[in-house]
C-alpha cells in the first residue's frame, strides 16, 4: 500500500532529521510517511513517476516546495525555515574566525526577515534572493564579486557555492519546524480522505434522485441539504446543517428510517414518498433520504413503466450516426435537427432501407424527449388483431389467449418519449380511426377496458407508399394522412445522394472489421464501381453487399474485382456488374433474357442504347448522361425503372 504522505527532501541532512522525527513522534503511523531525496527537477521527475489515488499531501522545503507546487494537483506543505535556523546557520561559520561578509542566499521564504538577525547578532548580511534554479549561478557570481568570503542558505545556493570555490553552510530546519508540518500534513491527509467519501457520497445522492435529498451522519447531524429540500423543509441550508434532521421533521425519526427501503411520510403538510439509502465508511455511516411528492411520482410514471418492458424502449442511435456529405443528406439532416426541437408529429417518406429508423431515433435523442422510451413498431409485421392488442394494450380477460393480468400497449409505454410506428401505410383502415382518436384526443382505452388512460406520446411515422395515392382509392384515412402530415421529411435513396456511397461503406468496413480484421481499405476504384451500380435496396443493400465483400475478400484492401466478383450473387446487380465488364450490347440483351425470371429483362431500344452508352464510358453516369443528353439523375431513374420492370 502506498503511503499517503511524500515527503521530499531537498538534501541529505533533512531525510534523516525527518526519518528520526517520524520514528520518535509517529512510531505508530510510519506507513503514512514516504521520505525521499530530491532537489527541484529531480524531484518533480520523482513526483510524475509517483502520482497516483493514494498519496493525499506533499511535504518539502524551499525552491523545492515551491516548484511542487506547482507541478502537483495535491496540497504540498512546507517545511519553515525559522530565524532560530537562520541564526544557528550564521554563529556557525562567524565561529570559525576570519569572516567578513556573510551573504545569505535561497528563495524569498529563506532570505525573508534576515533583518531581525542582523538586529540581534549586531551583524550585517548581504541578502541574494533567487527565484529559480537558473538564477542560482548568477547571484552566487554576484555574491563573490562582493566579496562575500561565506555564505549560508539553501541547498541549491550552498551547491553553487560550493562549486565556484565559496565556503558555504545549508540552513537546516529545526526538529520543531519538521514535526510542525508532519502533523500539518497528517492532518490535511484525512480531510482529503474525508472528502473522498463525502464526494462517493454526492455522487451516490446524485445518481439515484434528482428530488429533495437530505443526508445525516450517525448521530442524525445534516451533512448534505440539496436547493429542493430548502423547498421541500421551508428552510435554507446554513440554518440546518450540522443540526439534528429531528428539529426540522419529525416524521423522519426512528430506527426504521436508518434501513434501506421506501416509507410514506407527511413532511409539512405534503404527502412525500421517501426513499432511504445507507452508506457504511468502516465504523462511521451515512443515511441519505430522497423525498418526492406523491403527485410528482404519478406525473413520472414514465420511470415504473421502463421497468416493466426493458426491450425496444431505447434510441441507440443519434444524429451523428446518420452518415453523409452529400446535399440531400444535408438537407435532410438539417430538417430533422430542426423538427426534433418541437414536438409535432413528422410524417418520413422514402424506398425500403435509406435509414428511415436511424433518422427517427437521432430526432428522439435530439428531443427534450430524450431521458424518456422510445418505442418502434412495424405495423406490417403483425395481422390486424394483434396490431390492435400491441398498440393499445388490453385488461385481463379482454380475448381468448389474453396474457393474465393484461398488457401495456406501445402507448403507454411510450409515455414521456417517442412512438416510432414504421410502415404506417400498412396499418388496416378498420384501426386507423382508432389511431386518430389517440393522437387527437393522447389518450387510449385498452381492449376490454372501459378506463381512459392519458398519454404523453410524440408519434413520427415513417412509410415507402405514397400516401397521397392511397388516399385518393381509399387505403388511407384522409383525416389521419392529415394529422401525420404536420412534419414531413424525404429520405433520399442512394441514386440521390451517390456521393454518400463511398463514405457508407468505409464506416460499414469499420463496424464488420471483426469479419475480417486484415481487411482495411477500400480503393479509390472500388468506390467509384460502387458509386455506378443502381442500389435498388439503398443502404440496407449496401450494408449486405459490404458484408459478404468483407467475407469473400482476401488481403488488406478491397478492390474493383472483389465488388465484381460479389456482385454475381446479387441478381438485381447482376445486369449492370455484367455491363461494366465492357459486355458487348448484343451479349448484354441475350445475358438479361437469361435472367427473365428475375425481372432483368432489356424491353427498348433505349434501355440497350442506355446499357450501351454507360459500358462505353465505364460506367460514369455524369459522362453518359452527357452522351445521351440527359439529366444523370433521369439516368438513374430510367435505370432503376428498367430494374423494376
Amino acid at each position: 500500500m502506498q503511503a499517503p504522505i511524500l515527503i521530499v527532501a531537498p538534501f541529505r541532512k533533512l531525510a534523516e532529521d525527518i526519518e528520526l522525527v517520524i520514528a520518535e513522534q509517529f512510531p505508530k503511523q510510519k506507513k503514512l510517511f514516504r521520505v525521499v531525496e530530491a532537489d527541484l527537477e529531480d524531484a518533480r521527475k520523482l513526483l510524475e513517476k509517483n502520482t497516483g489515488d493514494a498519496i493525499k499531501v506533499i511535504v518539502s522545503r524551499g525552491g523545492t516546495a515551491r516548484l511542487l507546487t506547482s507541478a502537483a494537483d495535491l496540497p504540498v506543505v512546507r517545511i519553515q525555515v525559522s530565524v532560530m535556523d537562520v541564526m544557528q546557520a550564521v554563529l556557525q561559520v562567524s565561529e570559525r574566525g576570519s569572516v567578513h561578509k556573510i551573504g545569505i542566499s535561497g528563495f524569498d521564504n529563506m532570505v525573508y526577515g534576515c533583518e531581525e538577525i542582523e538586529k540581534i547578532l549586531d551583524m550585517h548580511f548581504i541578502e541574494f534572493v533567487i527565484r529559480g534554479e537558473e538564477e542560482a549561478e548568477a547571484k552566487i557570481q554576484e555574491a563573490i564579486r562582493q566579496g562575500v568570503d561565506v555564505l549560508v542558505g539553501d541547498a541549491v545556493s550552498v551547491r553553487v557555492a560550493k562549486k565556484y570555490g565559496l565556503k558555504a553552510k545549508v540552513i537546516e530546519s529545526g526538529k520543531q519546524a519538521i514535526l510542525q508540518a508532519l502533523q500539518e500534513a497528517v492532518l490535511i491527509s484525512r480531510v482529503v480522505q474525508q472528502d473522498e467519501v463525502k464526494s462517493r457520497m454526492l455522487s451516490s445522492v446524485i445518481n439515484k434522485s434528482q428530488d429533495g435529498i437530505v443526508a445525516v451522519d450517525g448521530e442524525d447531524k445534516i451533512i448534505l441539504f440539496n436547493p429542493e429540500a430548502e423547498l421541500i423543509f421551508h428552510r435554507v441550508r446554513y440554518e440546518v446543517m450540522g443540526k439534528p434532521l429531528a428539529e426540522f421533521c419529525s416524521s423522519l425519526t426512528g430506527r426504521q428510517l436508518h434501513t434501506a427501503g421506501e416509507i410514506m411520510a407527511d413532511v409539512y403538510g405534503k404527502q412525500m414518498l421517501v426513499k432511504i439509502s445507507t452508506i457504511q465508511n468502516g465504523s462511521s455511516g451515512f443515511t441519505i433520504y430522497t423525498l418526492q411528492q406523491v403527485s410528482e411520482v404519478q406525473r413520472l410514471e414514465q420511470s415504473i413503466r421502463k421497468k416493466l418492458m426493458a426491450k425496444g424502449l431505447t434510441a441507440k442511435y443519434r444524429m451523428e450516426n446518420v452518415i453523409g456529405r452529400s446535399r440531400a443528406c444535408q438537407n435532410m439532416k438539417n430538417k430533422a435537427a430542426r423538427y426534433a426541437l418541437t414536438d409535432s408529429t413528422i410524417l418520413i417518406t422514402g424506398e425500403s432501407g435509406t435509414g428511415k429508423e436511424m433518422l427517427v431515433q437521432g430526432i428522439h435523442n435530439m428531443s427534450q424527449r430524450a431521458s424518456g422510451p422510445f418505442v418502434a413498431v412495424n405495423c406490417a409485421a403483425l395481422p390486424e388483431n394483434l396490431l390492435e392488442s400491441e398498440l393499445f394494450g388490453y385488461v385481463d380477460g379482454a380475448f381468448t389467449g389474453a396474457r393474465k393480468g393484461g398488457r401495456q400497449g406501445v402507448f403507454e409505454m411510450a409515455h414521456g418519449g417517442t412512438l416510432f410506428l414504421d410502415e404506417i401505410g400498412e396499418m388496416p383502415i378498420s384501426l386507423q380511426s382508432r389511431l386518430l382518436r389517440v393522437l387527437q384526443e393522447r389518450e387510449v382505452m385498452p381492449l376490454g377496458s372501459e378506463s381512459i388512460i392519458p398519454v404523453d406520446v410524440r408519434v413520427i411515422a415513417a412509410t415507402n407508399q405514397n400516401l397521397a395515392d392511397m388516399v385518393a382509392k381509399g387505403e388511407f384515412r384522409q383525416d389521419l394522412y392529415y394529422r401525420l402530415n404536420i412534419l414531413r421529411i424525404h429520405m433520399p435513396t442512394l441514386a440521390e445522394r451517390r456521393e454518400d456511397i463511398p463514405l457508407l461503406a468505409r464506416s460499414m468496413m469499420k463496424k464488420m472489421q471483426k469479419l475480417n480484421p486484415q481487411l482495411t481499405v477500400l480503393t479509390d476504384a472500388a468506390a467509384d464501381f460502387l458509386q455506378q451500380l443502381p442500389w435498388p435496396g439503398n443502404i440496407r443493400q449496401l450494408a449486405n453487399m459490404i458484408e459478404r465483400i468483407m467475407l469473400l475478400t482476401d488481403g488488406t484492401e478491397i478492390d474493383r474485382a472483389d465488388i465484381q466478383a460479389a456482385c454475381e450473387d446479387d441478381v438485381e446487380i447482376r445486369p449492370f456488374h455484367r455491363s461494366s465488364q465492357a459486355v458487348p450490347a448484343a451479349q448484354l440483351t441475350e445475358a438479361a433474357e437469361h435472367e427473365e425470371e428475375n425481372g432483368h429483362v432489356l424491353q427498348s431500344v433505349e434501355e440497350e442504347t442506355m446499357y450501351r452508352v454507360l459500358q462505353e464510358e465505364d460506367y460514369n453516369y455524369s459522362r453518359a448522361a452527357k452522351r445521351l443528353g440527359i439529366h444523370r439523375t433521369t439516368l438513374w431513374r430510367k435505370m432503376k425503372k428498367y430494374q423494376h420492370n
